[in-house]
């Protein structure tokens, strides 16, 4: 389920014509952050993060998706702990060509390995719906490259560094 993409095909060959994809190693970008990826048979990758609020969370690594996205039964326990906030309504094109209205919230982090994403905007679907990490968080992450063997990912940045010290959660209110 990608979301903002009517041709997966055609955006697939054109990360690949831009380099998003490696079929092998990745290409060191100096000091770059490496995260193990897991590949699955139907040629999809996974990455874990540490969500602020859940914990460990498989994330779908799409490029064919705009936002990032979770569903509604991880968005209710990052509220719980203050962990997420609403930011707006979007109208979006799914992979099957039809329109529709999600809400977006602002996540307060990510790590994917040491590298932290703070103030993650994250459209949220329905309960079990498969987490994704799309191209809006990808692209904070440039230059970034994947590896199908070993499966993983490259950054070339991230907001800051993961410490032991916790993360304040986002403090905004929901609008309206």
């Amino acid at each position: 389920m990608g979301f903002f993409l009517d041709n997966r095909v055609r955006a697939a060959a054109l990360a690949s014509a831009l380099g998003l994809f490696a079929a092998v190693s990745p290409i060191a970008f100096g000091d770059g952050f490496n995260v193990p990826m897991r590949g699955i048979a139907a040629g999809t990758f996974y990455v874990e993060a540490d969500v602020a609020g859940i914990g460990m969370v498989d994330f779908l690594v799409d490029t064919g998706s705009g936002y990032t996205a979770i569903g509604a039964t991880l968005l209710e326990r990052m509220e719980r702990t203050g962990d997420a906030v609403f930011v707006k309504q979007l109208e979006g094109v799914m992979a099957d060509g039809s329109l529709k209205v999600v809400p977006v919230y602002r996540l307060s982090e990510i790590r994917l390995g040491e590298c932290q994403l703070r103030n993650v905007e994250a459209a949220v679907f329905g309960p079990g719906t498969r987490p994704i990490l799309g191209m809006r968080d990808l692209s904070r992450l440039a230059p970034f490259t994947f590896s199908t063997n070993p499966p993983g990912m490259r950054m070339g940045q991230c907001d800051t560094l993961a410490t032991a010290e916790a993360t304040p959660p986002v403090t905004e209110k929901p609008a309206g």
